[in-house]
């Protein structure tokens, strides 16, 4: 095995860029959130995701300019070191770290539950072996390096738009005849609604934030000035039109009770929902894209998580081990273990419904940095006008915390914790 800390190669074109977007976005969010959303607003949780899409759409359109003019490897946290400072580059990069790596545990976890659903076990307790086990072999994957993992995700990509677009077809029907009563009242009766709303809205937010893999993947894209933000806007476009599709129909079909109480403990509210449609095969055809789905999300996320490690071991912010690079597969195989590690510790927690709520608090603090550096672009880098950092920013902190008060609580004491790390890392390092 040959080893480096050089550059990776520059593989991916506009396909697979989409791709790699979709299979980040297409799992966890439409298979497993969408359940925890409906049952904090109830039927509102479809004003709940196209308030999430508004503010994802800003951070999107910022990202793809920050990407276009910066493309290498690590997205935010590079952003932060270039146009804002070390302190909001560390701190992109740790949130990140935070962010995605309970994102995937959710994915390993919701894979598990529908795969249990599906071959008819109802036992809770094997959800986290199954959650191991994928990623074990995901990781390993990974591993293999780039051009093997866009081919698996493309593969995925495709069986989870098909089965997405089959559970809308077959719950049409149902919709025609239950919509009525299951969209009233459209806001949940059960708290402040305001505030459900917007809780729902930053749970929701966390759904589309696949869309930064493209630009956490900058260095391995061809002509990133073009490939970068033609691939966010269309991944973008494509995931609303599907999420909103799904939650119309699902919530219409079924109620947010149905979704909200299989969102817990197996974690299969899609395949639970498909089951009332009376359609052939339909829930069986939307468990397994559910299942592709997951491993989409996960093998996008061990992919774009060990990019992050690579960029910041490469500035020292974390052991300079971690930069290595396998020059065989262009593969940064020492992060590829560690997060693979790290979210398999996190697959223990076993709970969905608190990954993801720490994943909704961290990302958004990550997505605020973007919006912020996005700001400091000089008027010749610009693609998209400036009010749309404002708007970005605004909506990221607003939205943060809204999210169960323990949730953010925990994550500020750990990005307190991070910076200590990066004050004590660039002390030695002046040294």
């Amino acid at each position: 095995m040959t080893q480096s800390t050089g550059s990776l190669k520059r593989e991916l074109g506009v396909f697979g860029a989409v791709m790699m977007g979709l299979g980040s976005i297409l799992g966890t969010g439409v298979f497993v959130s969408i359940g925890i959303a409906s049952g904090i607003v109830g039927p509102a949780v479809i004003f709940a995701i196209a308030i999430a899409a508004g503010v994802a759409l800003c951070n999107a359109l910022n990202s793809a300019q920050l990407a276009a003019n910066h493309a290498v490897s690590g997205g935010t946290y590079e952003y932060g070191y270039k146009y804002l400072n070390s302190w909001f580059g560390f701190t992109a990069g740790w949130t990140f770290l935070l962010a995605k790596s309970a994102s995937a545990a959710t994915a390993a976890l919701g894979f598990g539950g529908y795969f249990l659903n599906l071959i008819g076990v109802n036992n809770s307790d094997l959800l986290v072996p199954l959650g191991l086990t994928a990623v074990v072999i995901l990781t390993f994957i990974v591993l293999s390096g780039l051009r093997r993992s866009t081919i698996t995700n493309t593969i995925i990509v495709s069986m989870t738009v098909v089965a997405l677009g089959l559970f809308v077809i077959g719950g049409l029907p149902t919709f025609v005849e239950n919509s009525g009563e299951n969209l009233t009242p459209f806001f949940s009766a059960d708290g402040n609604p305001v505030a459900n709303l917007l809780q729902a809205a930053a749970l929701m937010f966390v759904a589309y934030t696949g869309y930064g893999r493209i630009a956490t993947l900058g260095e391995e894209v061809r002509e990133p000035r073009r490939v970068i933000p033609t691939a966010i806007i269309v991944t973008m476009v494509v995931t609303m039109i599907l999420y909103m599709s799904v939650a119309v129909i699902g919530v219409g079909a079924v109620g947010t009770d149905v979704l909200s109480g299989s969102a817990q403990p197996q974690a299969a509210p899609l395949e639970i929902a498909a089951l009332t449609f009376n359609v052939p095969l339909v829930a069986q055809i939307a468990a397994i894209g559910a299942i592709t789905a997951m491993l989409g999300v996960l093998l996008n996320l061990l992919l774009g998580l060990s990019r992050v490690l690579l960029a910041m071991g490469r500035r020292n912010d974390m052991p300079a081990v971690t930069a290595r690079i396998n020059e065989n597969n262009a593969t940064p195989y020492v992060a590829v273990i560690i997060i693979g590690t790290f979210i398999g510790l996190l697959v223990l927690i076993g709970n969905v419904q608190t990954t993801w709520s720490f994943s909704a608090f961290t990302v958004l603090i990550y997505y605020s940095i973007t919006n912020l550096s996005s700001l400091q672009l000089k008027p010749e880098e610009r693609l998209y006008p400036k009010w749309i950092g404002y708007v970005g920013l605004g909506a990221c902190l607003f939205l943060a915390f809204w999210v169960p008060v323990q949730i953010w609580l925990v994550g500020l004491g750990l990005i307190g914790a991070g910076l200590v790390w990066h004050a004590i890392a660039q002390q030695l390092l002046k040294s």
